[in-house]
C-alpha cells in the first residue's frame, strides 16, 4: 500500500471516527461484550448475535484469494461466508469488517472484504467497515498499552512493534499499521519503504524468529458447507412434513446451493 492511500484512509478515520466508535459501542451492548475489551475468538462471540440479525454465518475456501468473505441478504435469510483460503489473520478481520455491513448498512449488498493482502476498496462503506473492524479487534486503551510494551522488546524497531502486535490481536500486518497511524502512535512522516513493503514470506519469517506463532500466516481450509447442507436439508423435511414447501422445492435449494458451492470453489 502506497502513502497516499494510507493518508486518504487517515484522513477517513479521522473525520468518521467518533461516529464509528459510537456504532462499535452500539455493537458491544448488542453482544454484552465489554467494551475496550480484547476479543480472543471472533467468529465465537458474534455467531449468535448474527443470527439475531437474520444471517448465518459460515467457513469455506474460495478460490478467489482476494475475497476475505462474501455478505448477502436475501428475501429471507442472511449469508457471511469467510474465506479460509486467506491466513487466519485476514480472516478474523474478515468476520469483523463483516459485522458492520450486517449491523449498520441500510442497502441491500454482496460485499467484498479488505485486506486480503493490500487490498483496500475505496468506497465509503468499506472504509466504514474497515475503520469499525479496527477499532472491535484493536481497542485503543489495550493497544496503546500493548504497542508501549511491544515498542520497548523490539528496541523501537517499528517492523517488529507490528508484527507483535498482530500476532497479539490475530489481524492483519497493514491493519495493525492503520491502528497505529489512526491512534498518532506512528507518523505518517516515519514511514519507510521498509515498513511498508512487508510481504507474507517476510512476515512469517520475522514471526518465527521472534517465536511467535507464524501458523497465523496460514489458511484453515475449514469448510463448513456439508455441515450446512445438513441443517437446510433437516429444516427443509421439516417444513415439508408442515406443508410450508414440498420436495421440489427443496431439492432445487440443495441444487442451487451445490451448485453455488461449486462455483465459490473454482470447481
Amino acid at each position: 500500500m502506497n502513502v497516499e492511500r494510507l493518508r486518504k484512509i487517515i484522513a477517513y478515520s479521522e473525520k468518521n471516527y467518533e461516529e464509528i466508535n459510537c456504532k462499535m459501542k452500539r455493537f458491544c451492548s448488542f453482544t454484552g461484550i465489554e467494551y475496550d475489551s480484547d476479543l480472543l475468538n471472533i467468529l465465537q462471540i458474534v455467531r449468535t448475535s448474527f443470527q439475531r440479525k437474520g444471517f448465518l454465518v459460515f467457513e469455506m475456501p474460495f478460490a478467489d484469494d482476494e475475497i476475505g468473505a462474501l455478505c448477502y441478504k436475501g428475501d429471507g435469510l442472511g449469508y457471511v461466508v469467510i474465506n479460509t483460503s486467506l491466513p487466519r489473520v485476514n480472516a478474523n478481520f474478515a468476520i469483523a469488517h463483516e459485522i458492520y455491513h450486517v449491523f449498520f448498512q441500510e442497502n441491500e449488498f454482496v460485499s467484498k472484504v479488505e485486506f486480503a493482502d493490500d487490498h483496500y476498496y475505496e468506497h465509503e462503506e468499506e472504509y466504514a467497515a474497515n475503520l469499525f473492524a479496527g477499532m472491535l479487534l484493536m481497542p485503543e486503551i489495550s493497544f496503546r498499552r500493548m504497542y508501549s510494551k511491544f515498542k520497548d522488546e523490539s528496541k523501537d524497531d517499528k517492523t517488529d512493534t507490528i508484527i507483535r502486535l498482530m500476532s497479539y490481536y490475530q489481524v492483519p500486518y497493514m491493519s495493525v499499521l492503520i491502528r497505529c497511524l489512526e491512534l498518532e502512535l506512528i507518523t505518517g512522516n516515519t514511514l519507510s519503504e521498509q515498513i511498508l513493503n512487508v510481504d507474507r514470506t517476510g512476515i512469517k519469517q520475522r514471526l518465527a524468529e521472534l517465536w511467535l506463532d507464524e501458523s497465523i500466516m496460514d489458511s484453515s481450509n475449514k469448510d463448513d458447507f456439508s455441515h450446512l447442507e445438513t441443517m437446510v436439508e433437516s429444516l427443509g423435511r421439516k417444513y415439508i412434513e408442515e406443508e410450508y414447501i414440498n420436495e421440489r422445492t427443496l431439492k432445487k435449494v440443495l441444487h442451487n446451493m451445490r451448485e453455488l458451492y461449486r462455483k465459490i470453489k473454482g470447481e
